[in-house]
């Protein structure tokens, strides 16, 4: 049981430092819990009315550069002034909670009932709606316009409990100068990948692949899940694997098996694979070229001092399948409080954040996916292969409350076990025994 939590809070660590991560890191130090500055607006029966929203980043001084922080907040002000309601800002900082994570305290925070909603990380959103402490969100007149990936990814029990305002797409960062150089086209299979690998490794680049300790599983998920999300047969599969008819490790098998061959043709260290963090590790090598290609988010192709502005031709792909190049979707999301005191005009606040204009402004400052199926994001021209493959309809979800098993955290676990010599077989026991305990768990329920 004790390996168990430690599973837990080791894969809620990973989940909190990468998605909900995107916006801690780029956040200064905040404040400790804040108050909004002002006063709160009064109704017409002189009764002030306002919200609680906790999240990783406060309100900002009115000139403030950063352009995450920036963009949330903006969407908030326009809700305020559409609803007549003030959102009063609860701020996570690591010095307020020491060793807890984000996620540790999003998950005591609701339990107890001290904020109206929340900005949670995945795993999150899946552990909480299952306890029934999110409420459903599908009543938002804002549900209409979102895309299905969105809807999909945040259900559990048949409730829509969390809406992000972004989507976060993964692909392959590759320096189209060097494949142009050997007369290579985008990888689709993975195959054709292994290829790529091997011609640039016969000339002179030691190691193709530049990757970190967190991303590698965007190869296993893309390739495990590929015909799960795009074989017309979605639910009826996510149902077989929940129920233990069909085994999770069967599907992430061939990506293990993917990922072992090239640690062993040495497309890939291992050891600073094991080491490195993301971006600052492999980055600097990619930037100096290198390695002709890296793992990131759609993010670092917009941002200077991550990969927006790069020596040479970048183009951001899917990953390879036997489906062809597939990106990787994740995301964060809104929560609300399903003790909330104030859940309907926490919800009025959401609704008109979540709004097709709200969501306009978010996409000024951020160029980022839009949850909404109506917004199309205006990319730099290395994203459009990407955006592309996205727009068709044809991705995997990195995250979904439906499964069982939490799967973005788990497989980043277990993937780093693999970089420490473990077996592919070793490693597909260590899915089976998760899926087991969930099966446990369920049984246990009844």
């Amino acid at each position: 049981m004790e390996q168990k939590k430690k599973t837990r809070r080791r894969a809620s660590r990973i989940t909190a430092i990468f998605l909900t991560g995107l916006f801690v890191c780029a956040v200064a130090a905040c404040g400790k819990e804040q108050m909004p500055e002002g006063n709160l607006i009064v109704n017409d029966e002189g009764e002030e009315r306002s919200v609680k929203l906790f999240g990783p980043m406060g309100k900002t001084d009115p000139d403030a550069e950063n352009t995450l922080r920036t963009a949330q907040e903006r969407t908030v002000i326009m809700a305020e002034k559409a609803s007549g309601i003030t959102v009063d800002y609860n701020t996570y900082t690591a010095q307020d909670y020491q060793e807890k994570t984000y996620d540790d305290v999003c998950i005591e925070r609701v339990r107890s009932g001290l904020d109206d909603f929340y900005l949670l990380n995945p795993d999150v959103i899946k552990l909480l709606g299952e306890e029934g402490m999110l409420a459903d969100l599908s009543d938002l007149d804002a549900v209409k316009n979102l895309r299905e990936v969105v809807k999909t990814a945040n259900t559990v029990n048949g409730k829509l409990v969390a809406i992000p305002q972004e989507i976060v797409a993964y692909g392959l960062f590759i320096n189209q100068d060097l494949f142009d150089r050997y007369d290579l086209e985008h990888p689709q299979t993975p195959e054709e990948f292994l290829e790529c690998c091997r011609v640039f490794q016969e000339n002179g680049y030691e190691t193709p692949v530049g990757a970190n300790r967190w991303w590698l599983e965007t190869f296993v998920l893309s390739q495990g899940f590929a015909d799960l999300y795009n074989g017309g047969n979605t639910e009826a599969e996510i149902k077989a694997i929940n129920s233990g008819k069909k085994k999770l490790s069967d599907y992430m098998r061939p990506g293990f098996e993917f990922l072992k061959e090239m640690l062993d043709k040495g497309y890939i260290d291992a050891k600073t694979a094991y080491t490195y963090e993301a971006i600052d590790g492999e980055g600097a090598d990619f930037k100096a070229q290198k390695t002709p290609m890296v793992m990131a988010y759609w993010g670092a192709a917009n941002t200077d001092y991550l990969y927006g502005n790069v020596d040479f031709n970048l183009q951001v792909i899917g990953f390879p399948t036997s489906r062809g190049q597939m990106p990787v979707v994740s995301m964060t999301g809104y929560g609300v409080s399903a003790g909330s005191q104030h859940l309907e005009d926490t919800k009025k606040i959401l609704d008109q954040m979540l709004s097709d204009e709200a969501l306009s402004l978010y996409m000024e400052n951020n160029q980022v996916i839009s949850p909404s199926k109506n917004l199309e994001a205006d990319c730099v021209d290395a994203l459009k292969p990407l955006n592309d493959r996205i727009n068709e309809g044809v991705y995997v979800l990195g995250s979904n409350a439906n499964l069982r098993v939490e799967q973005w955290g788990n497989t980043c676990l277990i993937v780093r076990e693999l970089l420490n010599g473990a077996s592919v077989d070793a490693c597909m026991k260590e899915f089976d025994r998760l899926q087991e305990d969930c099966m446990e768990k369920d049984g246990a329920g009844d």
